[in-house]
């Protein structure tokens, strides 16, 4: 069983940075296969960034690549969304998700079975 609870959302203006935090609890988060995920209003949910379960391999989605970086301590059971250059169309509630099943693709939401609150992140032009 993985808890999770994600801060470090709010107001940004274009350009800006936020660095969002996934505090995990349970003893499989190291190793747990983690995600950010996020849904903007009327928007279906879509995939932002994953990280496999040692942190040696990342996967983005293309609009977000070179701009946020994910990153994991498994020390610290919490999971980071480093997001720089923020623009006005990754508003949104960004969640983070877990899994410690194996499956090929990190994008695909279904595939994880944890998942945290949400934080929102607004960004303004």
């Amino acid at each position: 069983q993985v808890q999770l609870v994600e801060s470090g959302g709010g107001l940004v203006q274009a350009g800006g940075s936020l660095r969002l935090s996934c505090a995990a609890s349970g003893r499989t988060f190291s190793r747990s296969a983690m995600g950010w995920f996020r849904q903007a209003p009327g928007k279906a949910r879509e995939f932002v960034a994953a990280i496999d379960w040692i942190g040696g391999s990342t996967y983005y989605r293309g609009s977000v690549k070179g701009r946020f970086i994910i990153s994991r301590d498994n020390a610290k059971n919490t999971l980071y969304l480093q997001m720089n250059r923020l623009q006005p169309e990754d508003t949104g509630v960004y969640y983070c998700a877990a899994r410690t099943a194996y499956f090929n693709s990190y994008s695909e939401s279904w595939t994880y079975t944890y998942w945290g609150q949400g934080t929102q992140v607004t960004v303004s032009s």
